[in-house]
């Protein structure tokens, strides 16, 4: 595994950075009017550019959009100016899938790596396979500790996954094996276990809030930049 970088921050002044960031391994996507600051914080942190972005005329990017270097998924009510200013930003390297659901927090619902894919059970079977075929992985539906929202308790990249706290040792082992990634048991922002609130990850680093404690970035970062 390559040398990870690894950054805290904060977006408008609030700690719950995955609300507000979606990255991959090609770029990242932020808020429209997030400061110089800390753009360039994600740029570097992250080594891809950051674009920024409204979905659905909101800030919520990392609630809204799921995705890896194959496909980024947007819920079905964005609008189709925000679609073609993405297009035009992102080329044609990464497909833009949209997902017509009603369950529109895809980031919330859909945890993805170039490896696998987690999604709601709440999700219609016909979402999966789209999903599957527009992100190239295999998905399963999956919950666990009874949080159907599987985004908001794992952030992977395809190296590591921050997990919920709580999980057994059987489930850690299920995303191991899955996503083929080393998992990391963690909170963040001073005790939160929803980790994607605040931490966003790609392959060449990691974000986490700025309430982040100097024991919750100890375990974050405890692999980083190991051989794995």
């Amino acid at each position: 595994m390559q040398k990870m970088n690894f950054s805290k921050l904060s977006v408008f002044r609030n700690h719950n950075i995955g609300v507000y960031i979606f990255s991959n391994n090609k770029f990242a996507l932020v808020p429209n009017g997030i400061s110089h600051g800390s753009k360039k914080v994600v740029e570097e942190t992250l080594g891809v550019d950051a674009i920024e972005t409204t979905i659905m005329d909101t800030r919520i990017i990392g609630v809204l959009v799921s995705g890896n270097d194959r496909a980024i998924l947007l819920p079905y009510a964005v609008k189709s100016e925000e679609i073609d200013r993405l297009k035009e930003s992102i080329g044609g390297s990464v497909k833009i899938g949209i997902i017509d659901s009603k369950f529109t927090a895809l980031g919330n619902y859909i945890t993805a790596n170039n490896k696998f894919a987690y999604i709601s059970p709440l999700l219609e079977d016909e979402i999966a396979r789209k999903i599957s075929d527009l992100l190239d992985v295999k998905v399963s539906k999956k919950s666990y500790l009874g949080i159907s929202i599987i985004g908001s308790i794992i952030v992977s990249n395809d190296y590591v996954a921050f997990v919920h706290p709580m999980l057994s040792d059987s489930d850690a082992s299920e995303i191991k094996n899955d996503m083929k990634v080393e998992v990391v048991q963690t909170t963040v922002n001073e005790g939160v276990p929803f980790v994607k609130s605040g931490i966003v990850a790609n392959n060449n680093g990691v974000l986490v809030g700025s309430a982040t404690t100097g024991t919750e970035i100890l375990n974050i970062t405890s692999l980083l930049n190991q051989e794995i």
